[in-house]
């Protein structure tokens, strides 16, 4: 199915979204990547890849394991899901969702967000795009917000009894969990991009005003900056931590040293007292 969607992309003329209801969306992030390769014909436009889908649909595509999909019934977002499994690169054993609908909203109100979904001055290509991205980021940090919970549960216990003696099989869980958390670090800043403003917007400006809203609506900014002091606090901890290792290390030398010296000086001096 996604293979046939090349033969009929979607454009502002093909778009065909019904406008007189509400239309489902759902956000799902489905693993660490998902590969693109030819289901586009370059050069591929700003934003997510957008292909058809079911009736009267559609489904868009991002690089970092995203997939948001509108109009939908369940069924087919679960064929589409389990046709895009060879493309997922470390697939999640749970993904990470998001539902909410969108409709058009009075002509005089656009970007307006209440509890049915969000409105819409129109359904075009461009606001959808908006309304993807910010979903696609939101189940990304969700899934980050998961994993740096998991390494707090290791951190805190460390953090608390710092002066103990740590035993080895610790600092190597310790480490394979900082690495975790660098490499969370990495996809958030690198893949993600969650604290830069669209392409699309700056290429058309007057959407600006809808991503700000919706921004401003799934606390893309407030859950960012706390993944980031949750960092530094992990990166502070695992600091302290191997630092305090490496010093009783040395100090451990140091008192094998003078328990040498001590042996040693026994020796001669009973070598001395033979003689």
């Amino acid at each position: 199915m996604l293979n046939e969607a090349l033969a009929r992309p979607v454009t502002e003329k093909t778009l065909n979204l019904p406008t007189d209801k509400p239309i489902t969306v759902r956000a799902c992030l489905i693993g660490d990547r998902l590969h693109l390769r030819g289901l586009y014909e370059p050069p591929l436009a700003l934003g997510p890849l957008v292909l058809p889908a079911g009736e009267n649909g559609l489904i868009m595509l991002f690089r970092y394991g995203a997939v948001v999909m509108f109009n939908l019934s369940a069924g087919e977002q679960e064929r589409y899901l389990q046709e895009l499994k060879p493309r997922v690169q470390e697939p999640l054993a749970k993904l990470e969702s998001e539902d909410t609908s969108i409709f058009i909203s009075p002509p005089e109100v656009d970007s307006i967000i209440t509890t049915n979904g969000i409105g819409l001055y129109d359904f075009s290509l461009s606001r959808l795009k908006v309304v993807a991205i910010v979903l696609a980021r939101s189940v990304a940090l969700a899934r980050y917000e998961a994993a740096m919970t998991s390494a707090f549960d290791l951190i805190e216990p460390l953090a608390l009894h710092i002066e103990q003696e740590t035993r080895g099989w610790r600092i190597k869980e310790l480490l394979r969990h900082i690495g975790g958390v660098l490499l969370t670090q990495h996809k958030m800043v690198g893949r993600v991009e969650i604290q830069d403003k669209p392409e699309l917007i700056w290429d058309q400006p007057e959407l600006e005003r809808l991503y700000v809203r919706l921004e401003a609506e799934y606390e893309l900014r407030e859950r960012n900056s706390i993944l980031e002091r949750k960092l530094a606090i992990i990166s502070r901890t695992a600091e302290t931590t191997i630092n305090l290792l490496h010093n009783r290390r040395i100090l451990r030398v140091e008192w094998y040293i003078v328990i040498l010296i001590v042996i040693e000086v026994l020796l001669y001096s009973y070598e001395m007292w033979r003689h």
